[in-house]
């Protein structure tokens, strides 16, 4: 190890308020909201372009309190909403401030309209995945097993693309609670279900040899998505109060 490394790596008591911290202390600071929290994870925000820390006349990072507070967002973001990054990334910089979305004022349906649809912007191999997310190897072969994931195949290589890193990341949130990839099926059920409802819908624009009628239906079906999303969410939240009387 570095002597840069070490010095960035090193666990600390926080800075006094208003001070910056170095990425160890960010670490310390943050890691009971956030226990898998790593300094590998924040360097890879960072290397997204979500994260810009001051850098020192020697290279480190100095993480000033903006910095810290708009890396809480992204990981509520992460763990609350389940949001891959380009979705985060538009939510930043849709104009809202940091203390906006973190207050609970939720996330813009028209940026998770924009985005619902577009293929993933990168592929990482299973290690980066693994690292990204804090799942085990046994846990990716496991959704694999039941059918919830898929990999893609470059030169030999499975590749796993933002939304399956995504899924992979609320799957081990719901192991903690003791949710296994077998009962995934009921999830992997019903939104096979609902994607087949939705292609019934807009089957013939799809299908269309007409670009702007495609582009259209394209569209349509990201609304409509949106729509069926909250209403789930909506008819979920009303059955779990009836639990929770």
């Amino acid at each position: 190890m570095s002597v840069r490394a070490d010095v960035e790596g090193r666990e600390g008591p926080a800075a006094p308020r208003g001070k910056s911290l170095t990425i160890g202390a960010v670490c310390k600071l943050l890691e009971r909201e956030f226990p898998d929290i790593s300094i590998s994870k924040i360097r890879y925000l960072e290397d997204q372009k979500l994260l810009a820390p001051r850098r020192t006349e020697g290279g480190y990072r100095l993480y000033a309190p903006a910095d810290v507070g708009r890396l809480r967002t992204i990981l509520r973001l992460q763990r609350d909403e389940f949001l891959p990054l380009r979705v985060i990334r538009q939510e930043l910089a849709s104009g809202r401030t940091d203390e906006e979305i973190s207050e609970g004022k939720g996330v813009d349906p028209r940026v998770l309209r924009r985005a619902t649809l577009e293929p993933g912007e990168s592929l990482y191999r299973l290690g980066e995945v693994l690292e990204q997310t804090g799942a085990d190897a046994a846990l990716v072969r496991e959704l694999e097993e039941y059918g919830v994931i898929r990999g893609e195949k470059h030169d030999g290589e499975v590749l796993y693309d933002d939304t399956v890193r995504e899924i992979i990341r609320a799957v081990n949130e719901l192991k903690r609670f003791g949710v296994g990839g077998r009962n995934l099926r009921v999830f992997r059920t019903s939104a096979d279900r609902e994607a087949a409802l939705l292609e019934q819908i807009l089957a013939p624009a799809l299908r269309s040899r007409n670009p702007e009628r495609r582009k259209e239906a394209v569209q349509a079906l990201e609304n409509l998505a949106a729509i069926a999303s909250h209403l789930k969410h909506l008819l979920l939240i009303r059955d779990l109060r009836k639990i929770a009387k």
